[in-house]
């Protein structure tokens, strides 16, 4: 009797533990909330909608003319800049409609980030915005020492992270937008910065790659990775168990021990790497100017796969991971691609769409802001699983 209550028991605990493991994600968990993503790496794991046999299904749900760069999903709503009309745009998720617009002084080539209820995002009249997520409204501006904002904003335990392109990774208060520290790096910085375990992350045209603490801006190490040839594009990190992973346009791909810097490994590609890494059950995701996506082994560096986009150069997009799928977009002839993430096989592609920017996923949906100026939603068709 003893042990069939045993047996009761056991089973009872592994059937609670499946129902466990396949309930929604909680709320705001499936957001795509900054263009590193909260985790800092470009990966989705609530995502469960979207897979490698339902992906080829993908159409476009609704379009809105006026966004580039990476979206930002939160909490149904998409937000997005505008470079040309240096707007930032909210859009409602399901439909695209526009909730509200709001008008900075320059042109936005930063990607939104969203926090608390707030939107982060950086403007080319040298000025850091924090608006209003429900309604548009501005609450605060920083404004740089003359210098273009296009990095993408990260939000950490209350502070916000950006560059400028007067050469100065600035830690703003999130609520008010007091400065709380800068550190002059020796480069322009286009760079995202990526935030984990108490460090910020950023790269600069100096050539290197720098490691802060997140709460007085001391330099804690820096790591030469090669020099940056194409004006300011220097790479965004990616963090991800204890190893930062960086590209650079002398066409290699490095991971770095997060605490020191110490050099891990390095993987060559073909071609100059602009992108930022996406890495994912250990496995690094990174597009090449040598118009490839490569996979690669996170501990070794070790070549997994490579898939080349024939139809134009994925250089610029940095790869978003989701269940099981690689996202990524080529400037040629705008197309978005779908890889399945284990083999590099192609699951979907479409032209008219993606462009060089970096797509973002969330709630069964992916978000691809074309360099043509569109945002593109795509999903599946309705009563598909």
């Amino acid at each position: 009797m003893k042990r069939i209550c045993i047996l009761v028991v056991i089973l009872c605990v592994c059937f609670v533990s499946a129902a466990w493991a396949q309930q929604p994600a909680a709320k705001g968990q499936n957001n795509w909330n900054e263009f590193h993503r909260t985790n800092m790496a470009r990966w989705n794991p609530y995502e469960h909608v979207l897979n490698v046999n339902n992906v080829g299904s993908l159409q476009v749900k609704w379009s809105y003319t006026g966004g580039n760069g990476s979206a930002a999903v939160a909490n149904g709503v998409v937000y997005v800049g505008d470079y040309p009309n240096g707007t930032v745009d909210a859009l409602n998720a399901s439909t695209g409609t526009l909730l509200w617009s709001y008008q900075t002084g320059g042109g936005i080539v930063s990607s939104p980030a969203v926090a608390d209820g707030v939107v982060y995002i950086g403007s080319r009249d040298d000025n850091v915005y924090a608006l209003n997520a429900s309604t548009g409204a501005l609450l605060w501006t920083y404004t740089t020492g003359r210098g273009y904002v296009d990095s993408s904003p990260a939000v950490v335990n209350g502070i916000v992270y950006v560059g400028s392109d007067d050469r100065n990774l600035y830690a703003l208060n999130a609520s008010t937008g007091a400065l709380l520290w800068s550190y002059a790096t020796g480069g322009h910085i286009q760079s995202s910065p990526a935030v984990k375990g108490g460090v910020v992350y950023v790269g600069s045209d100096d050539r290197y790659l720098y490691a802060l603490n997140a709460s007085t801006g001391t330099l804690l190490w820096r790591h030469d990775v090669g020099p940056q040839s194409n004006g300011y594009l220097a790479p965004s990190p990616a963090v991800a168990n204890g190893v930062v992973y960086v590209g650079s346009q002398n066409d290699k791909v490095y991971a770095l021990k997060a605490k020191t810097g110490k050099k891990l490994w390095i993987y060559a590609t073909g071609g100059g790497v602009v992108s930022s890494p996406a890495v994912a059950n250990g496995v690094v995701y990174i597009t090449s100017a040598d118009n490839n996506v490569y996979a690669l082994n996170a501990n070794t560096g070790a070549l997994l796969w490579n898939y080349n986009i024939s139809a134009g150069s994925p250089q610029f997009s940095s790869p978003a991971v989701a269940n099981g799928v690689v996202y990524v977009g080529s400037e040629g002839g705008l197309y978005a691609y779908a890889l399945n993430a284990s083999t590099g096989a192609l699951l979907w592609s479409q032209a008219g769409l993606g462009g060089n920017q970096s797509p973002a996923v969330a709630n069964g949906v992916v978000y691809f802001c074309g360099d043509d100026g569109e945002v593109y939603a795509l999903g599946l068709k309705k009563g598909r699983k």
